[in-house]
């Protein structure tokens, strides 16, 4: 298997940001990431409650939030953990999170809660 590329804090730019979290399916898989505060497998994160999302699917959606540089997934056996990286970009664009969920949240477009 590859390894993933994770980018490093200082090359995360605010428009793949905005394009990772602009599917209001991935918006609600990150806030349920983030809004948690503990690794999440991938697989516990397939049923959004109104449809289970297939793994072909789902497995684009992590690549997507990954290479954003707003999650880190790990392989550990044949589970895939995934971690935000929610303090890192605050610290880079403070608001910027907080702004794009918060206006997700006030639409009702994401069953999550906000990132912290």
């Amino acid at each position: 298997m590859r390894p993933f590329v994770h980018p490093t804090i200082d090359s995360v730019s605010p428009q793949a940001i905005l394009h990772a979290l602009a599917d209001p399916e991935r918006a609600r898989i990150y806030a349920e990431i983030a809004g948690l505060g503990c690794v999440q497998g991938c697989a516990t994160l397939a049923d959004t409650g109104e449809r289970v999302i297939p793994k072909s699917s789902l497995s684009q959606h992590f690549r997507v939030l990954r290479e954003a540089g707003l999650i880190r997934s790990e392989r550990h056996g044949v589970e895939m953990r995934n971690y935000a990286r929610c303090q890192e970009i605050d610290t880079r664009f403070p608001g910027l999170l907080k702004a794009i969920m918060g206006a997700y949240a006030g639409a009702g477009e994401t069953s999550g809660p906000t990132p912290r």
